[in-house]
């Protein structure tokens, strides 16, 4: 949609002022110079905003620049008007009367824009994990919306979803029948999304968490341009916010970026229940994705399938990762995770990150001895084991990582599975390879020395019916074999 003619004044000022054409979307025209950006908004009349009135387009600056500053202070700067001036020409914050308003910002180069950075491979597993931090807190600072019909909601998206997706040339019946699932699944988490609804779990949150919504500024990942003109997009659960960013990830990126993404936004709030209304969640998102594709010139195609997928049950399974210290456990289960049940793939709980979460501290910061007593170490392992019930309950597989040198852990691991299959796996490698690889540490989770190995390595682990894989060679292959897994991935 071009920009009206009324605002051609304003915007021929606007590209003056930056030497560049604007870059749009249906609704805005942002013009990006050396030293500012100007996001002008279109005055036009949609189904689901009215930015005709010039009234109308000040308060939804403001109203922008309110909710995007406290997450992106360096980029999101102020609300400026366009003026006529003495003479007729107009002027960027002059004395005349206000013919327009536009909302300046810090210029970002387009390839520090995340959907970029991920086009051209380069979302690594640093960036992963600082994106998953970034949205964790972007969430966790989200403010609660109290008297929000979650459930509710989610029916007048999915009717707009659907009628929108035929609307743009989708096969029908293929559509009808994503719907159908998707309304039996709503009812039956209809209790889930109430009692998220009465914790606080649905807040006034971004509500358009995406890659292209990112970018890097000052070298770390930043959300930017949250839903300003719907509260009602915007009001929802953090799950569903979430799930927006995982879907993209998942594909565009692939599922091992979306699962390491999930992963440790859990390993940050420890939500577990969101993943009982997960597939439902990603499937919402990639139908929203799927109706705007044509309208842009893309396919649509690719979203729908994903929505069937994520709809598509999987049966869970437990499976734990055992081993001294340096023996490649994490390396193990992150491989694993994306491989097994539904998307984004299993939870991974790692004990290392549960004691940090329980510290009040982000996975890489050290902890004292003290927080190793056995006690702590217990309540750790105890919060696990209840975790994966809770998404084994909910259809969701699990990864277990922990040490499990005490029988008595190897046997409440497999206690937890339930009903569900289980598979133990314990890594062994020589002494002088731990040590190397403890010693070369950075930047983990684990606090583990070589002094610690050591005395672990002193220690009768006592019978093992796990299946033993050889840390030193090629465990990772061997795990994917021993589960009848037909890929490997990358994250």
């Amino acid at each position: 949609m071009t920009l009206p003619a009324e605002q051609a004044e304003v915007a021929a000022l606007l590209a003056r002022l930056t030497g560049a054409a604007p870059i749009e979307t249906h609704i805005s025209a942002v013009f990006v110079g050396r030293d500012d950006a100007f996001k002008l908004k279109k005055a036009v009349k949609l189904p689901f905003l009215d930015f005709s009135p010039l009234s109308a387009r000040e308060h939804f600056c403001r109203r922008e620049l309110e909710i995007n500053r406290p997450n992106a202070p360096g980029i999101y700067r102020d609300v400026v008007p366009i003026t006529r001036e003495q003479g007729g020409a107009l002027a960027l914050g002059g004395a005349g009367p206000v013919v327009d308003w536009v909302l300046r910002m810090a210029p970002v180069p387009a390839a520090d824009f995340l959907d970029a950075v991920a086009a051209r491979g380069a979302l690594d597993a640093r960036l992963l994990d600082a994106l998953a931090d970034a949205t964790a807190a972007l969430l966790a600072a989200a403010p609660a919306a109290p008297g929000v019909d979650s459930a509710g909601r989610m029916a007048l998206v999915l009717q707009g979803n659907v009628e929108g997706c035929v609307a743009a040339g989708l096969d029908p019946e293929r559509v009808a029948a994503v719907a159908t699932t998707m309304r039996a699944r709503l009812e039956a988490i209809r209790p889930l999304l109430a009692a998220r609804a009465a914790q606080g779990l649905v807040r006034r949150c971004h509500g358009d968490l995406h890659l292209a919504n990112l970018c890097l500024w000052e070298g770390r990942p930043v959300a930017f341009d949250a839903i300003e003109f719907d509260e009602a997009i915007a009001r929802i659960d953090v799950g569903y916010d979430l799930a927006f960013l995982l879907m993209d990830l998942d594909v565009r990126v692939g599922r091992a970026a979306a699962n390491r993404v999930m992963n440790r936004v859990l390993a940050r709030s420890f939500d577990i229940a969101m993943l009982g209304a997960l597939p439902f969640w990603l499937a919402q998102r990639a139908l929203v994705r799927a109706k705007l594709e044509p309208a842009r010139g893309r396919d649509g195609l690719p979203y729908l399938a994903a929505a069937e997928g994520y709809l598509r049950p999987v049966p869970p399974r437990l499976v734990a990762i055992g081993g001294l210290q340096g023996t490649g456990k994490t390396y193990i289960a992150r491989a694993l995770a994306p491989a097994l049940g539904v998307a984004p793939g299993a939870l991974h709980l790692r004990t290392d990150e549960i004691r940090k979460r329980r510290a009040g501290l982000a996975p890489e910061q050290r902890l004292p001895e003290a927080a190793y007593a056995p006690a702590e170490s217990a309540a750790v392992h105890a919060e696990m084991f209840d975790a994966a019930r809770a998404a084994l309950a909910a259809g969701h597989s699990v990864v277990l990582d922990a040490v499990f040198l005490d029988p008595a852990m190897r046997r409440a691991a497999r206690d937890a599975a339930g009903p569900h299959p289980f598979t133990g796996f314990w890594l062994e490698a020589p002494l002088a390879v731990l040590r190397e690889r403890v010693a070369g540490r950075r930047d983990d989770a684990s606090d583990a020395t070589v002094a610690v190995l050591e005395r672990a390595a002193q220690a009768d682990p006592g019978p093992l019916d796990w299946r033993k894989l050889d840390a030193a060679g090629d465990a990772r292959r061997a795990a994917f074999a021993a589960l009848a897994l037909n890929g490997e991935t990358e994250a």
